[in-house]
Formats: C-alpha cells, structure tokens, sequence
C-alpha cells in the first residue's frame, strides 16, 4: 500500500510572512483602511485569503476588490519575498528515501504555489501540487483534500497531512486522516490540538518518526 503524506507550503515549508503581510497590507492602505502593524497580522497567514479579508473588512462586497489589489503586488514581487525553513529539503528527501509519495496541498491558489516551489526549488521532491483555484474552488483544504483522494485514488488510512494552522488540522479531521501540526509556522499549540491535530512537531527533523509512528502499524 502506498504511503502519502500532504504538505502545507505557508508556515511549514517556507516562512512567507514578509510577501503575504506586505501585499496584504497594500491591498488595506488601497481601499482606504487602516493598516495594523506587521505583527498584528500574523493571523492572515495560512487560512484562505478571502476568509482573511472578509474577517478583516467586515464587508463582502469589497473582499473580491481587496483580493485583486492583494495579488497585483503578491504576484510580481510578494511570493519571493520568503525563505524556506531549515531542515526542510532534508526530512523531504528523508521521506521520499523512505518511499513515501509527497505532494503539496496548499490553500494558496496553485498558479502562484508552483512558481513558490519552483523559485526555492522545492519541486523535485513533490509528485503533484495542489492549491486552490483563483475563483475560490478549494479554498476550503477540506475539500482540497478530498479532491487529491480522489484524483491520486487514495484512502486517507494511507496518508497524513503535515502543516502549521487549524485549516490544516481540521481539514484532515474532517476527512478522517491523521495530521502532522508543525510548531515553527503560524499557529499555535492551543490551535492546532483544539483542531485535532494527531501530533506536534517542534523541528522538521521530528516529521519522520512522527509519520512513521502514525502509519506504520
């Protein structure tokens, strides 16, 4: 039986705080809103952007406006503006060693997943990629997931979903798999456990024996 394991990008494969805030930002400043501080915007990394927006403005109307302001920045400058976390090309290579199949599973739309992944390259250890669509099919991972069981003719006994926020965690509850919540991203202990996270990782270099804990039987 093949073993799989799904990988968030934002938060648990490069540290993107710099291009997601600063577009983010852009997009607040535009439409005439006020702008928090770097910090105080922590949140929005990871969860889907319209979610983010939504939540921000507080105005459905304006959050198509916000999120094409938020992409003409992002995608020509924001999306290289990341670094990939340490160890991460090492536990990739140590888990397709391993003969596990890797394929990544983001909530950012997949247009600019593949040029992130590519920029670090990051792509030669991914099967497939997965992200959301720009009109907003697969914002929601649970769905995300479900279409890559589907599509990849998985069951989710077979793999585990590995990220740092409660959309990861959740997703893969509610598609009864297990899930890998990393503590370097964005979310918190508190979030990732109340959200069902199966296990916690302090370094990337724990991402093994903690899959190989949970699907080896």
């Amino acid at each position: 039986m093949d073993k799989f394991v799904l990988f968030d990008l934002d938060g648990t494969l490069v540290d993107p705080a710099p291009g997601i805030i600063g577009a983010f930002k852009h997009a607040l400043f535009t439409l005439g809103q006020p702008v928090p501080a770097d910090e105080a915007l922590h949140w929005v990394i990871g969860p889907p952007l319209r979610e983010s927006f939504a939540r921000m403005l507080g105005a459905s109307d304006r959050v198509e406006e916000a999120v094409a302001l938020y992409r003409e920045v992002y995608g020509e400058t924001g999306l290289f503006e990341a670094e990939p976390y340490a160890g991460i090309p090492e536990v990739l290579t140590d888990l397709r060693d391993a003969g596990y199949r890797l394929f990544l599973c983001t909530a950012k739309p997949l247009p600019f997943a593949r040029r992130v992944v590519a920029h670090f390259g990051l792509d030669p250890w991914f099967e497939a990629l997965y992200g959301a669509e720009l009109g907003g099919r697969f914002d929601d991972k649970a769905d995300l997931i479900a279409h890559i069981l589907k599509e990849q003719g998985f069951s989710a006994g077979q793999g585990v979903m590995v990220g740092d926020r409660d959309n990861d965690t959740h997703a893969a509850k509610r598609n009864d798999m297990a899930s890998v919540g990393v503590l370097w991203g964005y979310g918190s202990r508190a979030e990732l456990v109340e959200t069902g996270a199966t296990v916690l990782c302090d370094t990337p270099a724990a991402i093994l024996p903690s899959i190989e804990a949970l699907l080896i039987r």
